[in-house]
């Protein structure tokens, strides 16, 4: 099943999952179930971190490679979210979170032009996403993860967080940089 979030593009998935007596089985993609569900892009790159309680990785996006994400936790449990940051959109700024675990099966798919992050809410996390386009180190922005112009809620107060994201800038100070909505005029 997918569900659009409150962010047109952003989609949630929850996967048909067949549990028995041996254990669970289900399809994590298939494009053409996947496109029919509003997620078309080809994927090119699959990463997959491991994290402890508390980190937070994010918000990074990339800006002239930017990359639709599908997401999924392997194993523990994530808070992950999405915020748009394509000027000229009309919820530029606004983010939607959703908890993905290895027992609810759910995936999150973030756009391209949107930043990405999620934060560790069990004892340990596996999460694996597929990418939309390459990696591109030189490409990268983040956008620090308590920015009060986004005003993500996260649930967890002292994240575990690398120097990179604890020193991103806030939204408002990198808006000469962010990609515009196409056809949105600015």
């Amino acid at each position: 099943m997918f569900h659009e979030t409150k962010l047109p593009g952003v989609i949630r998935v929850e996967p048909k999952v067949f549990q028995d007596h041996r254990g669970f089985f289900l399809e994590t993609f298939r494009a053409d179930r996947y496109r029919d569900g509003g997620i078309s892009d080809p994927f090119v790159q699959d990463n997959h971190s491991g994290s402890v309680h508390g980190t937070l990785r994010g918000l990074h996006a990339q800006l002239a490679h930017p990359q639709g994400k599908l997401v999924r936790a392997v194993e523990g449990e994530i808070f992950d979210v999405a915020v748009d940051i394509r000027r000229g959109s009309p919820t530029f700024g606004q983010w939607v979170g959703e908890r993905l675990s290895s027992t609810n099966f759910r995936q999150l798919y973030v756009p391209p032009g949107f930043a990405h992050g999620f934060a560790v809410l069990s004892e340990r996390a596996q999460v694996e996403y597929k990418c939309t386009d390459f990696y591109a180190p030189g490409d990268e922005l983040g956008i620090v993860w308590n920015d009060p112009g986004i005003g993500i809620e996260w649930p967890l107060e002292e994240p575990v967080l690398s120097d990179k994201d604890r020193d991103a800038p806030r939204l408002s100070e990198v808006l000469d940089r962010l990609p515009v909505l196409p056809n949105a005029g600015t």
